[in-house]
């Protein structure tokens, strides 16, 4: 299939006419005849867009095929029927990502390779195209997409980064006002303590919405040599319930590997945020005691392995779950196409649910903790 383009930056309702279009050594004309066993055959179909910038016009044609007595399906050198069904669905997708293109004035020479190959291999919609280029007009933005983690999460959720702002400052907040309420008199006096705290949950806020955030994926498929199981998780989605693109679909045992993948990630930040918390608050308390023989005559040392495996069992089952729920499905799901034209209205209400979800978990934390007799 040739694809030539026009591109006319004056506005016009008119197509150009068909003799500029037509290639001139393949006629637009077929010829047949009763006495050969041969039959020439050229299609050609005219796609035109408008927009405020330019007119586009998109030639799509078929090659020249002979027939051989073949009941009069020939085609371009492949499969009459199979072809032409091929070249309506190309053709409509590269149509667009022309319009898309001509719109901004860009080429797809000035994306990022993944993207572009994305974009032109059909795993990913042209809108998705259309999202990068309204993101690169704020600088802020412009500069984090060049950053393949930071960019597939945007690309999916164009409010990422405020949902990461609103985790963490819920985090923040919550955070110190339970050790406001648990320190009462002695706040300032064991404020480094408080800081040491905060910013370990900080880190997992954090974690908690990047890991389970809705992607589209601009990743390289993995190289032949990887292992079975390498390549199941690599096939999962990075949210177990997030909406597939470009016609793509997720099994279920894909999504169910994906809570398996984000949990044991968790875990790991779970875990390892607790050892680092923990850690240095056992520091800090022996040394106050070193410096003030009257510090904390009840203060206990709490046990670190325990306290970080338990957490890192909490992250991986109920945040995972929690957070994936909250991002795939309210989100994603629900509130996103209720709201998609509602900015303001939707950050307000994914703010809402985003605080609810976050008084809930440190409830189930408390249960939890006193479940297994850490607290």
């Amino acid at each position: 299939m040739a694809i030539s383009a026009a591109l006319n930056n004056q506005s016009t309702s008119r197509f150009p006419s068909f003799r500029k279009l037509n290639h001139p050594r393949r006629p637009f004309s077929s010829t047949s005849s009763l006495h050969t066993n041969t039959t020439f055959h050229h299609s050609i179909s005219l796609l035109k867009f408008q927009s405020s910038k330019s007119s586009v016009i998109v030639r799509l044609s078929g090659g020249d095929g002979s027939n051989n007595n073949n009941n009069g399906n020939g085609g371009g050198g492949d499969n009459g029927g199979e072809g032409e069904g091929e070249s309506d669905d190309d053709g409509k997708s590269k149509g667009e990502l022309v319009l898309a293109l001509a719109q901004f004035g860009r080429s797809l020479e000035s994306v990022p390779s993944d993207l572009a190959k994305a974009v032109e291999s059909g795993r990913i919609p042209v809108s998705i195209l259309e999202r990068y280029f309204e993101l690169e007009k704020s600088p802020f933005l412009k500069w984090l997409l060049q950053f393949g983690g930071f960019r597939e999460r945007l690309l999916a959720d164009d409010l990422f980064l405020a949902k990461i702002s609103m985790e963490c400052g819920v985090g923040i907040f919550t955070k110190t006002a339970a050790e406001y309420e648990k320190r009462k008199e002695n706040f300032m006096k064991e404020l480094d303590f408080v800081i040491a705290d905060v910013v370990m949950a900080v880190v997992a806020d954090f974690m908690l919405v990047w890991l389970p955030a809705p992607t589209v994926s601009l990743r390289p498929p993995l190289a032949g040599s990887a292992g079975p199981i390498a390549k199941f998780f690599f096939s999962c989605p990075d949210n177990a319930f997030q909406v597939a693109l470009g016609g793509a679909s997720y099994s279920l045992l894909q999504r169910i590997g994906a809570i398996a993948r984000n949990g044991a990630k968790l875990f790991a930040v779970g875990t390892t945020a607790s050892l680092v918390g923990t850690g240095v608050t056992n520091a800090l308390i022996k040394a106050r005691k070193t410096v003030d023989k009257s510090f904390g005559g009840d203060v206990e040392e709490l046990p670190i392995v325990s306290t970080s495996a338990a957490y890192g069992v909490y992250m991986a089952i109920s945040s995972n779950l929690r957070y994936q729920l909250l991002a795939g499905v309210i989100e994603q799901r629900v509130l996103e196409p209720l709201l998609h034209q509602h900015k303001i209205l939707l950050s307000a209400l994914c703010f809402a649910v985003r605080t609810g979800n976050t008084y809930l978990g440190s409830l189930l934390w408390v249960d939890y903790a006193r479940w297994i007799g850490i607290q």
